[in-house]
């Protein structure tokens, strides 16, 4: 299975951040992964989200309406 196939089984569970992706599935690069899957015409929204703790702010990749 590729990481798209892989990436869009989860998406199609439940939404996905890049630290989830890199640990379950070892992808570095879920932002160009999600740009592959949108181009070939999933519906993918980006929602921004922020660590209470750390401040940092990260995306968070859902299928369709999910």
């Amino acid at each position: 299975m590729t990481q798209n196939q892989t990436i869009l089984k989860h998406l199609q569970e439940s939404p996905l951040t890049p630290l989830d992706a890199l640990m379950k599935y070892g992808c570095f690069r879920l932002s160009a992964r999600i740009n592959e899957l949108r181009q070939r015409g999933y519906h993918i929204e980006t929602v921004y989200k922020t660590d209470p703790k750390t401040k940092k702010t990260f995306a968070e990749y859902r299928l369709g309406g999910v």
